[in-house]
């Protein structure tokens, strides 16, 4: 397998794909090498990938990071 190193990356480019490398548990050349995919590839992700974020999504509980739930907001609403 080939290895591509890339130089003067701007920093702020550089945290975003530290970011999605860490939110989808992949390391920061695999993240790379997933967007390059993509991006000739057309920015389709693969069935697996689409799969991986549903069920990543399934599991995020909004009380984690201190959000109300959705019963909480409605009875709000209602309240108004």
């Amino acid at each position: 397998m080939a290895t591509l190193h890339v130089r003067n990356v701007p920093e702020p480019l550089y945290e975003q794909i530290r970011k999605r490398a860490d939110a989808s548990s992949r390391s920061l050349s695999a993240e790379v090498v997933v967007l390059l995919t993509r991006g000739l590839e057309g920015g389709r992700p693969s069935p697996g990938e689409v799969l991986d974020e549903i069920r990543r999504r399934r599991s995020f509980r909004p009380a984690a990071v201190g959000a109300p739930d959705s019963t909480t907001l409605l009875r709000e609403d209602r309240d108004r």
